[in-house]
């Protein structure tokens, strides 16, 4: 039995109403997914930290992260919008850098929305080959924004985000904690994995993002954590296990050090509030 689930394969359309509703610690916890992802954003502001770089959002923005960039939200005020989850297996030919395109141009703002929309259309219709389809909408999408790509050297407030030394050695460290994360792999093993000591990588870390490597590493596993004690009966001394954590009294201090009560008491509290709700 997988006891940490993986990314899904598929195609899927999420409204960004709904992301910005999920709890504060989802959408700052930053994370790496192991698929692209676009956000057209069509109503309201809040900002975004893509890669280290933190930038604000507003309405007819279109922002597009290739696998493996690291990302967290802040401060999402009523926004309205579309994400677009590639899933794993899309096989599309995609940006291979973060895209934040700040579009002003009616005609853009219209040529976008019509793409989400058809895509949308596919997916909802429940017709034959319909994924296919809305695959084949994405390519579009997928050429739009090569198109609508700023140059190289682009320093205006068009441009997306132009990863510096320290940047591109978080975004490599960010994809290979998102496939290693379950590991008892630490800092030390990371560094030597990207041919880095690990003073550089968490100076690099903590001159990106403001966290040090230890930091984002013990982020991600607890994320992870949280989502098994809210949506599994795993046991947390297996989820402590999964997770790498060397023993389970580590795993709970751990947890309870930066979240504020211990797993199994987490774990109760929620489930307390979900009875009550039925």
């Amino acid at each position: 039995m997988k006891t940490i689930p993986e990314t899904p394969g598929r195609l899927r359309l999420v409204q960004m109403s709904k992301l910005a509703a999920a709890p504060k610690w989802q959408l700052e916890t930053m994370r790496a997914l192991r698929e692209p992802v676009f956000f057209w954003i069509t109503h309201g502001q809040g900002r975004i930290n893509m890669g280290g770089s933190m930038r604000g959002f507003h309405p007819h923005n279109a922002i597009f992260l290739p696998a493996g960039t690291l990302h967290g939200f802040q401060a999402m005020t009523r926004v309205q919008g579309t994400a677009i989850y590639f899933g794993q297996k899309h096989g599309i030919e995609l940006p291979e850098e973060p895209l934040h395109l700040r579009l002003r141009d009616a005609a853009q703002q219209a040529e976008v929305s019509q793409l989400v929309d058809q895509v949308q259309r596919e997916i909802d219709s429940g017709r034959a080959q319909s994924e296919k389809a809305a695959c084949l909408h994405l390519g579009l999408l997928a050429i739009w924004l090569d198109r609508n790509r700023p140059e190289r050297g682009d320093r205006s407030h068009h441009a997306s985000p132009t990863l510096n030394a320290n940047e591109r050695l978080l975004a490599r460290y960010a994809a290979l904690l998102e496939r290693e994360f379950g590991s008892a792999l630490n800092v030390t093993d990371y560094a030597a994995a990207l041919g880095v000591t690990p003073t550089h990588l968490t100076r690099a870390c903590r001159a990106s993002c403001g966290r040090t490597a230890l930091a984002l590493m013990l982020e991600r596993r607890l994320f992870e954590a949280r989502e098994l004690l809210l949506k599994t009966d795993i046991p947390v001394q297996d989820i402590a296990r999964n997770l790498g954590f060397s023993t389970p009294g580590y795993f709970s201090r751990a947890f309870a050090q930066h979240i504020g009560q211990p797993p199994s008491s987490y774990r109760k509290a929620r489930l307390g509030q979900d009875s009550l709700r039925h």
